[in-house]
Order: structure tokens, then sequence, then C-alpha cells
């Protein structure tokens, strides 16, 4: 069994930052990738952003793409999503994953467990 707590996700306005914390425990954190998806209103969960077990290769949206990082600490078992230049279409409950392979996916069947999420608004 695999737990996942987010935290670090509030209200902000346009253009401002939020760094989201995941800290996950239960199995060997280190040994696989994790990711990053969020679901707004009305809309189905879309993949944001993934970083493989070791932290040396990441994946982004296009939507996100050098405005969010994602890394991730082994040693604390933790992972993160630094989200810089926020828009309100940023808005949505974002959700930690926990992958069942070691490298990189944007899909959401590729992730076994998934945190509780945490909402993120961006005022404009």
């Amino acid at each position: 069994q695999v737990q996942l707590v987010e935290s670090g996700g509030g209200l902000v306005q346009a253009g401002g930052s939020l760094r989201l914390s995941c800290a996950a425990s239960g199995r060997t954190f280190s040994s696989y990738a994790m990711g990053w998806f969020r679901q707004a209103p009305g809309k189905e969960r879309e993949f944001v952003a993934a970083i493989s077990w070791s932290g040396g290769s990441t994946y982004y949206a296009g939507s996100v793409k050098g405005r969010f990082t994602i890394s991730r600490d082994n040693a604390k078992n933790t992972v993160y999503l630094q989200m810089n230049s926020l828009k309100p279409e940023d808005t949505a409950v974002y959700y930690c994953a926990a992958g069942r392979r070691r490298f990189t996916s944007t899909l959401n069947y590729d992730y076994g467990y998934w945190g509780q999420g945490i909402q993120v608004t961006v005022s404009s």
C-alpha cells in the first residue's frame, strides 16, 4: 500500500507562484516514476508533469512547459511541482501519482496510486 499526501495548494493571483509537495510512504519511493495530474471543474483529469525514478528525466504537458518544474528528493520521499507564472486556466485540483514503472508516462493507467488531491485557484 502506498500513501501520497499533497500540500502547498491555495489561492494565488495570476502571475504568481505556488509549490506543491507530495510526501510518499509505503514502498521504495526511489524505484518508481512520479507524476502530477490536474482536473478542472467539468473537465477530465489531465497530465501535467512526470519525473523518472532517478530524477534524470522529466516530461511536461505543453500547456505548462516553461512555467512548471517537477523535481524529487528521494531521501525525503517527496516530489515537488514548482508552478510559476500561473494563469487562471491553471485552476484545478492537482493530484500526485506514483508510477508502476521507473520511467515517465503521461497515461493515467501507468500510475497505480493517487493522492487525495489539492486545490489550486488562480484569480485573474
